[in-house]
């Protein structure tokens, strides 16, 4: 098998149909693009996920004055109350579960309350009015629903809060905007399939004449495919190339210069892990390119 005949036979092809090489070198790219976006999108959430995990913080509210919750009825949680809190997380039962924990005082709490809301807003609510808080670390996340309901109900106690409650929303938001990108990806793929199928046999249809003479001349059937399937290949690397130049330039200016310096208290994903995609990426256009385009000119050579 000549390489350099079948090299040039392919690129031939690709010049006879350029429009139609165009066309699978955008839909491959585009489709690409968003096979490495969900998969980074996924990266992120679990880099996010594990990230949170690990400072996880169940957070024990004391009664401030006047609250309306039923184990508040007598006022502010009182200093035996806070003691008896404090000896239960250290307590046989409790603390085997917990990393640490650390109390904030309700001076402390209004303090760091006036530091996150509007000066106005803070200068409504009391020291009286803010609730001293436990905040405790567990040894494990999922153990959190064991602390809620050891101080359900105890005096003095106002609301047990779990941190990543708060950040479910997020999650599940990123999640779904995963799968929407996959679903978008499967259906461009698609798309690339059938474009590669029908330029192929475009490209044989056109060429029928060279293929028969290459035939009565006792050609292999590997010999007549391979610039065939070539096409196809080279069209796609072409577009998982740039679908991979985007992936990089999205994760560099997007992530790295922008995101990272506006939220850098949140491990983003770098550059380090937009390049392990590269290879998933070039690797599925071209074997998916090879698959469709094979498959499409050994069933015209059928015909």
């Amino acid at each position: 098998m000549n390489f350099s005949l079948i090299m040039s036979e392919a690129l031939q092809g690709l010049r006879r149909n350029v429009s139609m090489v165009i066309s699978v070198i955008l839909v491959t790219f585009v489709s690409l693009t968003f096979v490495g976006a969900a998969i980074l999108m996924q990266a992120q959430i679990q880099k996010t996920n594990s990230y949170f995990e690990d400072r996880a913080q169940v957070d024990i509210y004391l009664c401030p004055e006047d609250s309306a919750v039923e184990t508040c009825v007598d006022g502010a949680a009182t200093e035996d109350q806070i003691a008896a809190v404090e000896e239960q997380l250290q307590g046989d039962t409790l603390g085997p579960l917990i990393d640490g924990f650390t109390f904030e005082s309700q001076e402390e709490a209004h303090e760091a309350l006036s530091e996150v809301v509007d000066e106005s807003v803070a200068s409504i609510i009391s020291v009286e009015q803010t609730s001293a808080i436990f905040h405790v670390n567990l040894l494990d996340p999922d153990q959190t629903d064991v602390i809620t309901e050891a101080f359900n109900g105890v005096q003095g106690v106002e609301e047990v809060t779990n941190q990543l409650e708060y950040l479910d929303p997020l999650f599940q938001a990123l999640t779904i905007a995963t799968y929407i990108a996959i679903g978008v990806a499967v259906l461009m793929l698609i798309s690339a399939v059938l474009l590669i199928a029908t330029t192929i046999r475009l490209s044989a249809y056109s060429r029928r004449r060279e293929v028969g003479i290459m035939r009565l001349v006792g050609a292999s059937n590997g010999t007549i495919q391979t610039p065939f399937v070539l096409e196809g290949v080279i069209a796609a690397f072409i577009g998982a190339a740039l679908a991979s130049a985007a992936v990089l330039v999205g994760v560099r200016v997007g992530v790295e210069d922008y995101l990272s310096q506006e939220a850098g208290a949140i491990p983003w994903i770098t550059l380090a892990d937009a390049w392990y995609v590269v290879p998933l990426i070039v690797g599925l256009g071209v074997i998916l390119a090879a698959v469709s385009a094979g498959a499409a000119i050994r069933r015209w050579l059928r015909a």
